[in-house]
Order: structure tokens, then C-alpha cells, then sequence
């Protein structure tokens, strides 16, 4: 992965509504959805939906798949484990980022 490929990714995850598309497409997993069922969920006009998914198709960010009459969009795991794996690269200078004792969550009254 290399700067240009993140920068699509974040450029792509930057806008809300692509991000919230994103994220309902990540809660289903490799069972994707429709275009149509992200409409149902989300009340997106289907021009608009249709210009953010190619946004993150573009950003290799989802894999889209035909099924007959229907496409399926799906997250692209190994892209989004990448994104990761390159911003995590060299953190913390090489040690382990987890504290050796587990932080005490704060009271919230």
C-alpha cells in the first residue's frame, strides 16, 4: 500500500454519507447488500447512492459483484487490512502499543 492509495481511502471516507454507507456495508460482512437495501436503510436518493458507491468501488474500499439482476457490494477486507497494517507501521516505535496494565475506564456520572 503506498500514500496515494490512502489518500483515496481517506478522501473516500471523508464524506458522511460515503462513510455511513461504508459502515452499514461492513456490518454485513461478505453477505453485502443492494443498492436497494441501502436505500431502505439509509434514505439515500439512488442517483446519489449510485455516485458515492462508485467513490468507494474507485477507493477499493467495497467489492461489488453481480448476482443475477442485483449488484452486491461487499467490503474489500484485505484493502481495509492494509489501510490499517500502514497506519499502524512503525507505531510506537516498534514496541507493543498496548499498556502493560489495562486502563481503568472513567466513571461517567
Amino acid at each position: 500500500m503506498n500514500n496515494d492509495n490512502v489518500i483515496s481511502a481517506f478522501l473516500a471516507l471523508g464524506q458522511e454519507t460515503r462513510l455511513n454507507v461504508f459502515r452499514l456495508i461492513v456490518q454485513r460482512g461478505d453477505v453485502g447488500l443492494t443498492p436497494s437495501q441501502i436505500i431502505e436503510k439509509l434514505g439515500i436518493p439512488n442517483a446519489t447512492l449510485s455516485f458515492h458507491l462508485k467513490d468507494l468501488v474507485d477507493a477499493q474500499l467495497l467489492l461489488v459483484e453481480r448476482q443475477s439482476r442485483n449488484l452486491i457490494y461487499r467490503p474489500n477486507v484485505q484493502q481495509v487490512q492494509n489501510l490499517s497494517e500502514f497506519l499502524l507501521d512503525n507505531c510506537c516505535a516498534g514496541k507493543s502499543c498496548l499498556p502493560i496494565k489495562p486502563l481503568k475506564k472513567a466513571k461517567i456520572k
